[in-house]
């Protein structure tokens, strides 16, 4: 698994500045008062401090916690995953509309067979959160099954191996859970917040962000669009309120 490389390689697609200092900062949020958007209108701040919503339950969080920093892990381009808040984000995600699935279809009649044969992938009667609760006790039990200790506390070898072997269909998960399918999903969701707008509980100090050089939610980005290929000494724009 190419982990930060395939991050890095949004980046291509988002941007081409780069970072400077803080003190470019000026113009960062400039925009007419006719367009400003009412707080009432922006998304609301996960709860920080430590809070957990969903993942209530310590040995869920620090298998979750060994997951996500094998497919992020911390290196010389930024932080692991759970440094930058994927756990936040994901926690505060499936406690809301997310987690409950209001996007999705939900209902049957279920089909397996019909659905990996059309849609690469089978149908899911269980929100978000619900496949999470099964998804890491089947991790946890899995773990204690082969190698008897907690899923956390592998080596990061074991960790990738079984990981891979989930990615590759060749590790099924007890309790009927869908392995290649619980990977991806977990996959998508460290992606989601190491790279979403802090405001949503991930992406801490906009470390991601600065990683891949994007520079945020500005309000206007046309004194840039024909400068390509330029150091637009550009720094990262929160929509976090007075960041």
């Amino acid at each position: 698994m190419k982990r930060r490389d395939l991050l890095r390689s949004f980046g291509a697609a988002v941007t081409t500045s780069a970072l400077v200092s803080p003190s470019t900062a000026a113009e960062l949020k400039g925009f007419p008062a006719q367009t400003a958007m009412s707080p009432d209108h922006l998304p609301k701040p996960a709860i920080k401090g430590g809070s957990f919503q969903v993942f209530t339950q310590d040995n869920d969080r620090r298998t979750l916690a060994a997951v996500f920093d094998r497919l992020i892990p911390s290196d010389t381009f930024g932080p692991s995953a759970t440094e930058a808040g994927c756990l936040e984000f994901l926690d505060d995600q499936l406690a809301g509309h997310y987690g409950e699935g209001r996007a999705l279809y939900l209902e049957g009649p279920v089909k397996p067979e019909n659905e990996e044969a059309i849609m690469g992938s089978p149908q899911f009667t269980q929100t978000p959160r619900q496949r999470y609760e099964a998804g890491l006790k089947a991790l946890e039990t899995y773990a204690q099954a082969t190698d008897g200790i907690a899923f956390h506390a592998l080596s990061a070898d074991r960790i990738d191996e079984i990981l891979t072997g989930l990615e590759e269909s060749r590790i099924e998960l007890p309790d009927g859970v869908h392995g290649k399918s619980f990977f991806e999903l977990m996959l998508q969701n460290a992606r989601e917040g190491y790279l979403a707008d802090p405001i949503y509980g991930g992406n801490r100090d906009m470390a991601g962000w600065k990683m891949i050089g994007f520079p945020g939610a500005r309000y206007d980005y046309r004194p840039y669009v024909d400068r390509r290929g330029e150091n637009l000494n550009l720094v990262p724009v929160s929509l976090i309120p007075n960041d």
